[in-house]
C-alpha cells in the first residue's frame, strides 16, 4: 500500500505541479515564491496524503494550498522575503497584480482554470454572492487592460499564462516526498523536546521547597505577636 500512495501522489505532483508553480506567479509576480508555494502544497498533501487520497478532486486540495499560501499576507513580513519580479514585460501579470488579492485568486480560478463562480466560492470559502462580485470587478480591469480579455474569450489572456507552464525546472516527486518526511520527522523531535523540558520545569517546581512554612500550629515561627498577646513559643 506504501508502494500505490507513493506512486499515486507522484503522478499528481508531475501532472500538476507545473501549472500550480505558473498559477501562483500569476498570483504574486514572484517566481521564487511561486516554487514555494507549489513546493509547500505538496509537503502538506504528503503529510496528510490519506485525506488528500480520499479527497473527491485532490487537485483541487493541493491547489487551493498553493494558493493560500501564495497569498498569505505574513510574506511581507518575512525578513529576507522574496522580492518581486518586474512584471513589466507580461502585461498579464502586471494587470492582475493591480488587483485585490482575493479578485486576483477569483479570476484566476474562473477566466484562467474555467471553474464555475460556485466552484470558486466553494474553493475560497466564500459566498457564491461575494465570489461573483469579485469576478465582476476583476473583469472590469481585465478586459479594459488586456487585448482579449473579456469574459469568456476562447483565448483569454489569463487562461493562455497559467497553461504555458514548464515542469523542466521542478524538483523530482520523490525529493518533494522526502523533505516532507524530513520537516516532518523534525517537527516531531521539537515537540518531544518542548514535552521534555516542560515535564522537568514542571517537576521541579514541584519538588522545589516553600519559603513559607509554618510550625505545627499553622503559624509561623518568626511571625510577631500582637499587642496584648503572649509571645509565640519557640522550640
Amino acid at each position: 500500500m506504501a508502494g500505490s500512495a507513493e506512486a499515486a501522489f507522484d503522478a499528481l505532483y508531475l501532472s500538476t505541479a507545473a501549472g500550480l508553480t505558473q498559477q501562483a506567479y500569476v498570483l504574486t509576480g514572484c517566481r521564487r515564491l511561486a516554487f514555494e508555494s507549489a513546493e509547500q502544497a505538496f509537503h502538506r498533501a504528503w503529510e496528510q496524503w490519506p485525506e488528500v487520497a480520499h479527497d473527491p478532486d485532490p487537485e483541487a486540495w493541493v491547489r487551493a494550498r498553493a494558493h493560500e499560501y501564495a497569498l498569505a499576507p505574513w510574506h511581507r513580513l518575512r525578513p529576507g522575503r522574496p522580492r518581486t519580479d518586474q512584471p513589466a514585460a507580461d502585461p498579464v501579470v502586471r494587470v492582475l497584480l493591480e488587483l485585490p488579492p482575493w479578485q486576483r485568486r477569483t479570476a484566476l480560478l474562473c477566466d484562467g482554470l474555467d471553474l464555475s463562480v460556485a466552484e470558486a466560492a466553494a474553493e475560497t470559502h466564500a459566498t457564491t454572492a461575494a465570489t461573483a462580485g469579485r469576478l465582476r470587478h476583476a473583469r472590469a480591469v481585465i478586459s479594459g487592460r488586456l487585448p482579449g480579455g473579456v469574459a469568456g474569450a476562447p483565448d483569454h489572456p489569463l487562461r493562455r499564462r497559467v497553461k504555458d507552464a514548464s515542469a523542466s525546472t521542478l524538483a523530482q516527486p520523490w525529493c518533494v516526498r522526502a523533505a516532507s518526511e524530513r520537516r516532518a520527522r523534525a517537527l516531531t523531535l521539537v515537540v518531544f523536546a518542548a514535552t521534555a523540558a516542560l515535564a522537568v520545569l514542571t517537576g521541579a517546581f514541584a519538588l522545589a521547597p516553600s519559603t513559607d512554612r509554618s510550625d505545627d500550629s499553622g503559624r509561623s515561627p518568626h511571625a510577631r505577636s500582637q499587642p496584648g498577646e503572649p509571645p509565640a513559643e519557640t522550640r
